[in-house]
Order: structure tokens, then C-alpha cells, then sequence
């Protein structure tokens, strides 16, 4: 495995702990219990670890979005539902931190909308990616020759 796709499979294991943990699951479920994972049911800090993950997927998706439209190719149809979902995820976590500004109040409904269709996409977006992985279509673009 590149380094490259390890810390990246790192720092979305990362991101879904601490997603999850903005739900009171960990403390619920009594795993905040086991030693050494009692700092999952700390909200903030699961939140600002989150938020820091957050920053990185950002520039990691910017990084993704330059290198796919410079390269020479065709973006696949799994592809193209794949940017959308990204898209989507960035657009709706985006709008969690500005709801979380001390100013910024979106309304409850607005705000349920916000977070589950933040949580439906990724949930959408890692069966996505696991289907395109095991049917063969992986690959973001076909290279033409």
C-alpha cells in the first residue's frame, strides 16, 4: 500500500470515530468505558478533532479536484457520482461549522436537513466506493490513448 493511500485510509478512519462521535454512541454503548478510549465520549474534543480532520480532507479534495482536471482523461460515471458525494459532504460540513458560529443560526429543521444529509452521503459515498472497488471500476478517469 503507497503512503499516500495509508494515510488517507488513516485519516478517514479518523474522520468516522470522530463523526460518530459527535453522537453520543461511544458513552452510550459503554466503549468510552474499555481503558484508553475514554476521550471518544469527550465531545469537544472529538469535535475539534474533526474540525482538524476536516481542514485536511479540504485540502486533500483541492489537491484531487487540480490533479483530476489537469489530467487527460475521461471522469467515469462512478466517478462523477463519487465527486458529487464529495461535494456534497464538503458543502454540508461546511455549513455544520457555520451553523457553530456564535452568530449563525440556521433553525432546527434547516439544521436536521444539514446533518443528515451530511451523514446520508458519506454513508452513500463509502458503499459507493466499495461497490466500484469490487466490481473492477475504481479509477476516477479513464485514460484515452
Amino acid at each position: 500500500m503507497r503512503t499516500r493511500t495509508l494515510l488517507f485510509a488513516l485519516l478517514m478512519a479518523a474522520m468516522a470515530i470522530s463523526g460518530f462521535g459527535q453522537m453520543p454512541i461511544f458513552k452510550r454503548y459503554y466503549i468510552a468505558d474499555i481503558p484508553g478510549m475514554a476521550w471518544t465520549a469527550d465531545y469537544y474534543f472529538t469535535h475539534m478533532m474533526h474540525y482538524a480532520g476536516g481542514a485536511i480532507l479540504l485540502a486533500l479534495l483541492g489537491y484531487a479536484a487540480v490533479r483530476l482536471f489537469a489530467a487527460a482523461g475521461r471522469v467515469t460515471l462512478s466517478g462523477w457520482l463519487r465527486i458529487g458525494l464529495w461535494a456534497l459532504i464538503a458543502v454540508t460540513g461546511l455549513a455544520r461549522v457555520t451553523k457553530n458560529l456564535p452568530d449563525m443560526h440556521l433553525g432546527p429543521e434547516l439544521t436536521m436537513a444539514v446533518d443528515v444529509t451530511h451523514l446520508a452521503a458519506v454513508m452513500l459515498l463509502g458503499l459507493t466506493a466499495l461497490m466500484a472497488r469490487l466490481l473492477g471500476r475504481g479509477e476516477y478517469l479513464r485514460v484515452e490513448e
